[in-house]
């Protein structure tokens, strides 16, 4: 069978909808061939089975989570200081609320793994590498700050997007954003 790679593409965007509506339960080749609107039987014609699915749509996550080239080309262009890691935060942010679904199916795919050690080792290893390749942007850019500070970045900010995609009365409730990622990022940077 020939593979179509927009097809692909578009059952993986499916698949991270149903991801973000309805659990990792709720991901069945069925679910994926409905929200795509494409003929019964589509999704597994590509995916052999859920290991090899859970995998593809780790990694469309990540493809759809990292910011544009032509985004981080514009903001390299200004001063490499605090003002400018205070908007990369930001921009994490602004990625997160335009992509809940992205946000959500990522969430699931780590509770997940949790069951599936295939998917957890998997797993472990994409999110090893993007913290990595993290770390190593923030040192080759010039950004201040040292390995530490992207950690606590890292951290705080994956615990923050969690509780504004989950809980986000609460969260607004309970700090407010913008002065939340201000101290966030003058405490892990100083």
């Amino acid at each position: 069978m020939v593979r179509n790679e927009a097809r692909r593409t578009a059952l993986l965007d499916a698949a991270i909808d149903v991801l973000a509506e309805e659990g990792a339960r709720g991901l069945t080749y069925r679910a994926i061939d409905a929200k795509a609107e494409v003929p019964a039987g589509t999704a597994s014609n590509y995916f052999a089975n859920r290991d090899e699915l859970m995998s593809a749509v780790m990694m469309r996550v990540h493809i759809r989570l990292m910011p544009s080239d032509e985004s981080v080309a514009e903001s390299l262009s200004a001063p490499r200081d605090q003002a400018l890691s205070l908007k990369f935060m930001h921009d994490i942010i602004k990625r997160a609320d335009a992509d809940k679904a992205c946000y959500l199916a990522m969430m699931e795919l780590r509770l997940e793994a949790t069951r599936r050690p295939d998917l957890r080792a998997s797993l472990t290893k994409t999110m090893a590498e993007g913290i990595e390749f993290n770390v190593a942007f923030n040192e080759e850019s010039g950004l201040p700050g040292d390995r530490m500070a992207v950690m606590i970045l890292y951290f705080a900010m994956t615990g923050f997007i969690y509780e504004r995609l989950t809980l986000p009365d609460a969260a607004a409730s309970a700090v407010d954003l913008d002065e939340f990622v201000e101290v966030l990022v003058d405490r892990a940077i100083g």
